[in-house]
């Protein structure tokens, strides 16, 4: 699969529109991580666990490729949960050591308080050999504030208090609530510490494969890199 600028060029014009025509961007989004997971392992037949459970747009990716889509998420009004999904904590999975053969995790980690704690739920649940694809939005990203971006740059609070007045309400994900600061040096460091998985990929996850050298730079990786994408293989 060809990850160049094309890729990247299509992948952030659908973001633009995340708000507008959220099917659009989640739809694209869902193409591009079955077709690289697709380029690793068979989804077909494969029982994969989407935890931090996504649009339905993920849940018909996954199922037109053959899998069995099981979402789990704390909302059970997420349309894929509602949809024969799991209510549960990403903290503490509800399903047997070894039982998936993958894990799929869009943008929860910057969700929940102790990530590594879910991370390693990820690894525990997923069968020897199988995969655990993980990817997140950065704190110090251009997005790393979400819907407050880019005023978190200047202070959680402070970008939480000018969209509260901006809007008359606030914003969806409150830093240190709902959105936590997590950055790509975290994340790097809890997969190449972890005995039991094998890092596959860490790289970018919108940009060009060329830029996965920036992961090699503290500091600049963690404006640079946007969100993290790791794809790990269970030893």
């Amino acid at each position: 699969m060809d990850r160049g600028i094309g890729r990247s060029t299509r992948l952030f014009r659908a973001f633009l529109v995340e708000q507008t025509e959220p099917e659009v961007f989640y739809g694209t989004l869902a193409r591009d991580s079955c077709e690289m997971l697709a380029e690793i392992t068979d989804l077909n037949g494969a029982r994969v666990l989407d935890v931090g459970a996504g649009p339905a747009e993920f849940a018909h990716e996954f199922r037109a490729a053959g899998a069995t889509y099981v979402p789990i998420d704390h909302d059970a009004t997420v349309s894929s949960v509602r949809d024969g999904g799991v209510v549960a904590s990403a903290e503490e999975l509800p399903f047997a050591d070894a039982s998936v053969d993958v894990v799929f995790s869009s943008n929860l980690w910057e969700h929940v308080r102790d990530p590594e704690k879910a991370a390693d739920e990820m690894v525990r649940v997923v069968r020897p050999g199988g995969l655990v694809y993980l990817s997140y939005t950065n704190w110090l990203s251009p997005w790393g504030g979400h819907e407050t971006s880019p005023w978190h740059w200047l202070g959680g609070e402070r970008a939480v208090r000018r969209y509260t007045r901006k809007h008359g309400h606030a914003p969806k994900n409150t830093v240190d609530r709902t959105l936590f600061r997590v950055s790509v040096t975290q994340g790097l460091r809890w997969a190449e510490g972890h005995p039991e998985v094998e890092v596959l990929a860490a790289r970018p996850r919108y940009l060009p494969d060329a830029a996965r050298v920036v992961l090699r730079v503290p500091g600049v990786r963690e404006i640079v890199t946007w969100n993290l994408l790791l794809i790990l293989r269970r030893r």
